[in-house]
């Protein structure tokens, strides 16, 4: 029985785009789907950028069918929690403080996936600045366990964990200063990676 792309590893999925055997825009497709049809329960989701992850696939793959790979990434989408700034997209930290907040610039680790050539998908539910616990308050509601929606996820990354749980994305970025990845990770069985250096 063939798996539905949405099971598949990140390694299983940049080994069939690099092998030209699946392409990025019928993986972003199939992924988009996915969010349709679940994103109204999980709430993972704060800003779609479906737009724009349709070129970004479109241009990976004619990237990668002229043999100007990128690497590992190349196509792949990714999700990011919504305190990392996107240019020209929404980048809320899940407040109302910041429901108009548009940054002109890509923060770092945005800049080095589009390098890397992901896709992204959409901008991801976080606790309110990425602190303290859900809240009900807010335009957008908290993320939910895709495995008991009637539980959170652990926080503060919690859209990734929801996201990354139910499917929608193969890979999404939160960040961890005391759990916020490691919490969400457990809470809906996924891997949570916290590299630190430094310590």
């Amino acid at each position: 029985m063939t798996p539905d792309l949405h099971d598949l590893s990140i390694a299983a999925l940049s080994k069939l785009i690099a092998g030209r055997s699946l392409s990025p825009v019928e993986l972003v497709d199939a992924l988009i789907r996915r969010v349709e049809q679940y994103d109204a329960q999980t709430r993972a989701f704060i800003t779609p950028t479906f737009d724009l992850a349709r070129r970004q696939a479109r241009q990976a793959e004619a990237e990668i069918a002229a043999g100007r790979s990128r690497g590992p990434l190349h196509g792949v989408p990714f999700g990011l929690k919504d305190i990392y700034d996107t240019a020209g997209i929404l980048t809320s930290a899940h407040s109302r403080i910041f429901l108009d907040r548009i940054p002109s610039e890509d923060a770092t680790t945005t800049a080095k996936l589009y390098e890397a050539g992901a896709v992204l998908l959409g901008k991801l539910a976080t606790h309110e600045m990425a602190h303290a616990g859900p809240s009900f308050d807010l335009p957008w509601p908290p993320a939910r366990n895709p495995w008991n929606l009637a539980h959170f996820t652990g926080g503060s990354s919690t859209g990734s964990g929801a996201a990354v749980a139910a499917g929608m994305v193969p890979v999404a970025l939160g960040s961890d200063t005391g759990g916020s990845i490691r919490g969400p990770a457990s809470h809906c069985g996924v891997v949570g990676s916290c590299p630190h250096s430094g310590w």
